[in-house]
């Protein structure tokens, strides 16, 4: 399984990103909780629900400061 691709993101609305950030945060909490009581997990996830968070704050950044930069 590849790490998810930032043009794949790209083409989302602001409330879609946030849910996903949302979702994504959710995600990663459950896999650290199950790491921590000693459950079967798939490590490799820690690292593609990161790297995918990371894109989405990124693309959120980016969109804020489009958009600010308009308003003035």
């Amino acid at each position: 399984m590849s790490l998810p691709k930032i043009k794949d993101l790209s083409n989302l609305t602001s409330t879609e990103i946030e849910s996903q950030i949302l979702s994504l945060k959710k995600d990663l909490f459950d896999l650290k909780l199950k790491q921590a009581t000693k459950q079967d997990i798939k490590t490799h996830l820690f690292k593609h629900k990161k790297h995918e968070l990371a894109q989405l704050l990124t693309l959120e950044t980016h969109k804020q400061d489009r958009k600010n930069s308009y308003a003035k």
